[in-house]
């Protein structure tokens, strides 16, 4: 059911703090609007239309992106790469200057918190440049933390489900690096040991269920090794359990056990259906420890009915922040789905992100949580500032691509 609204001044007394400031989208045919509301004043801005939105939209995530586009030599692929990186700030200024150009005294020294909408949840504010800087090319998230919401009034229904609620015991829990391909090594160790059937995996998320054979092949995320085995560093001793391989399964994810942990992290594939969100979910292991096929997809339906309490969930995976725009019902998809599972937060990506580089990211980000006592909204800022500073990585693709959503209050 969706939240009675809110009127204004039960948004600045239930959700706002004297710290952060809410930036409220609405698209509308003719005209569009922002209200950036704090805790004590408002403001309300006309904008563009939706079309004219959009169009900006498109060509910003068209740059940011063009890395993913792998024709051609290496030579090629690295000129448009380059090419990309610099129109990418063309764009991002005249984005920035049509959404937040009348914004900057509203933004000063504040926790920007966007409720966006329609096209807008694909576009990386942190990755923007700041109003308050216009043309240096000075990212919001230098000089802000940013945090998304579905909705004011969606949090502070959250909010009131998840009050007083004690946090669970553990640590971290970490889901990592599937069995995915029918001659995954790990797969054919398990065969020469005569306990499998040879039998080909089911790929339920990738087409509905009951769908025909010719579905595309699920690589394998050997990366996500690396990354939780720097997620365990991080923690400490005694402050993470991980799963790999077979064990990093949909049994597991649905047997009770994550309830257990303060922080869930999958580092798995992330399945996106955009036109019906209820086949969107996260891909976990094909294959079970004795070799046969299962099923591994953790449908969204799945995700809704999970008892998950935790403090954070984190999705290291490709595009599993994206949904389908409902009117009326804000964000629809995976990110929702663990929200009204329990989760007070979940960190999600905008777009296929590279393995290398998210693995320093989330490294970086467990470095603030565990050892440094950061919050969970100002330790991802923190490693995509470290980030963005490494040369390799400097160009917003590698360090823009996740978010935080839901409730930046500890």
């Amino acid at each position: 059911m969706r939240p009675p609204p809110l009127s204004l001044r039960q948004v600045q007394q239930s959700v706002l703090d004297t710290d952060s400031v809410l930036l409220e989208f609405a698209l509308g045919e003719d005209r569009s609007f922002v209200c950036a509301l704090s805790s004590t004043s408002y403001t309300v801005h006309e904008l563009p239309s939706r079309s004219a939105i959009e169009q900006e939209v498109h060509r910003l995530h068209a740059h940011l992106t063009a890395r993913l586009t792998v024709a051609g030599t290496l030579q090629d692929r690295r000129r448009r790469a380059a090419d990309a990186d610099l129109r990418y700030w063309e764009s991002a200024e005249t984005l920035s200057r049509v959404l937040l150009g009348n914004l900057a005294p509203s933004l000063s020294g504040k926790r920007v918190v966007v409720a966006p909408d329609g096209v807008l949840q694909f576009v990386p504010f942190a990755a923007l440049p700041d109003p308050a800087s216009p043309g240096e090319h000075v990212p919001l998230v230098v000089n802000h933390e940013i945090c998304m919401l579905p909705s004011a009034s969606a949090l502070a229904v959250h909010r009131r489900v998840t009050a007083g609620r004690r946090p669970p015991a553990g640590g971290v829990v970490v889901l990592a690096d599937p069995v995915f391909e029918p001659d995954d090594p790990r797969l054919r160790a398990v065969r020469r040991g005569g306990r499998a059937s040879g039998a080909a995996a089911p790929r339920p998320g990738l087409q509905p269920e009951g769908g025909g054979s010719g579905a595309p092949r699920i690589s394998r995320l050997a990366a996500t090794r690396a990354e939780a085995d720097a997620i365990a560093a991080a923690a400490g001793p005694g402050g993470s359990f991980l799963r790999f391989g077979f064990d990093a399964s949909r049994a597991v994810a649905t047997g009770g056990d994550l309830s257990d942990y303060r922080i869930v992290h999958f580092a798995a594939h992330g399945i996106l259906d955009d036109v019906n969100p209820g086949l969107s979910g996260i891909m976990l292991s094909l294959f079970s420890a004795a070799g046969e096929p299962v099923d591994g997809f953790l449908r969204l339906r799945d995700i809704y009915e999970l008892d998950l309490p935790a403090e954070l969930v984190v999705l290291s995976a490709c595009s599993t922040a994206l949904g389908r725009q409902v009117k009326g019902e804000g964000l629809v998809g995976i990110v929702r789905g663990f929200m009204y599972a329990g989760a007070k937060r979940v960190v999600a990506s905008l777009w296929k992100v590279d393995d290398e580089a998210t693995g320093e990211l989330m490294r970086r980000f467990y470095v603030g949580v565990f050892r440094d006592g950061l919050s969970h909204a100002a330790a991802l800022r923190r490693a995509q500032l470290e980030l963005r500073q490494q040369r390799r990585w400097q160009a917003p693709y590698y360090w823009a691509a996740f978010t935080l959503q839901g409730d930046w209050q500890r």
